[in-house]
């Protein structure tokens, strides 16, 4: 940096605190650090551009894209709520068993 002032100059140790996220034309990229302080803004982020590449140390290594749960095609079928009901009842005894089980209990009296 010869011609600037000592005192000017900035110190090369130093980083800037939001120079790790970066925006092109096609793409947006984040590191994973990124995702665990800021999420909101990579949430953001997602929802403008459709995806955003995730960094780790500096090398792509995961998408992130929108959620889009596929539409069924056709209309869940309304619940018989009597034909369960009729399913999970005790079924009824006939007249004949009725009569043979009460005169099992009955026995001798």
């Amino acid at each position: 940096m010869a011609g600037i002032p000592f005192d000017r100059v900035p110190p090369r140790c130093l980083t800037l605190p939001f120079v790790v996220r970066h925006t092109c034309l096609t793409m947006a990229t984040a590191s994973i650090r990124d995702l665990r302080n800021r999420f909101p803004k990579i949430k953001k982020m997602v929802e403008a551009q459709g995806e955003v590449i995730v960094t780790d140390k500096g090398l792509p290594k995961y998408k992130l894209t929108l959620f889009t749960p596929k539409k069924s095609r056709k209309a869940p079928s309304a619940k018989d709520y009597m034909a369960r009901l009729a399913r999970h009842q005790a079924r009824p005894i006939s007249a004949a068993a009725a009569k043979a089980l009460q005169n099992e209990n009955r026995g001798s009296r």
